[in-house]
């Protein structure tokens, strides 16, 4: 088995830009679930479905899914979802897929097939819970929703997205309650997880902090 770190938080906490610069820092792949699950939302969304409907027919339209991550894109049976992932809306839907059972097995799943014996940077909300209980190290990333809200709303302006301050506050506000209180797979950090307060830190202190415990943990 490669060497597996597992980076779990909420939204904007700085999951995805901590993950991918550590993975390149160190020479190892990245996954993005966050990423995935937004893709699948949004292609059962296309596909119809709602997280209302029947399980059979979610079942049904999961069964045959292939999921390819590349360089930061994400590919559903070959087509590419990352433009079509990058909005709030896609937000919401992932949080709604996200509660059903059904969409977090399928899922989990492939995720662990795409990370076996890889040495990889994995960033989502049940990493270190959930997917990858064996991690060598657990990170689990925090921050005021205040800090969360400035990060966010700046990552949508850059897109071009026209959003307000209290609309994204709403979103995750929203997506913080969907994402700790559902049944499966709720958002909490694992047992041993280093828990980073990153609210007032830089992303390099971010990094330094995890590349240090990333060392200790290759020389135990």
């Amino acid at each position: 088995m490669g060497f597996q770190i597992a980076i779990d938080g909420p939204a904007a906490s700085g999951k995805s830009t901590v993950a991918r610069l550590l993975a390149e820092k160190l020479g190892f792949d990245h996954l993005n679930t966050g990423a995935t699950y937004r893709a699948v939302a949004v292609y059962l969304h296309e596909k119809g479905l709602s997280p209302s409907s029947a399980e059979e027919e979610i079942e049904n339209a999961l069964k045959n899914l292939k999921i390819d991550y590349v360089n930061g894109r994400v590919y559903i049976n070959g087509k590419d979802y990352t433009e079509k992932i990058q909005s709030p809306e896609a937000g919401v839907l992932a949080s709604n897929f996200a509660r059903l059972e059904v969409v977090r097995r399928h899922l989990v799943r492939i995720q662990r097939e795409i990370c076996d014996d890889k040495n990889i940077v994995v960033e989502g909300r049940d990493i270190g819970t959930v997917v990858l209980p064996n991690a060598h190290l657990k990170i689990f990333l925090t921050a005021s929703l205040e800090a969360r809200v400035e990060r966010k709303l700046k990552e949508y302006q850059k897109r071009g997205l026209k959003v307000t301050k209290e609309e994204v506050e709403r979103e995750l506000i929203s997506r913080d309650e969907q994402d700790s209180k559902r049944n499966v797979a709720p958002l909490k950090p694992a047992e041993d997880a280093v828990i980073i307060d990153t609210t007032s830190m830089s992303v390099e202190e971010v990094l330094d902090r995890i590349l240090k415990l990333v060392r200790e943990r290759m020389n135990t």
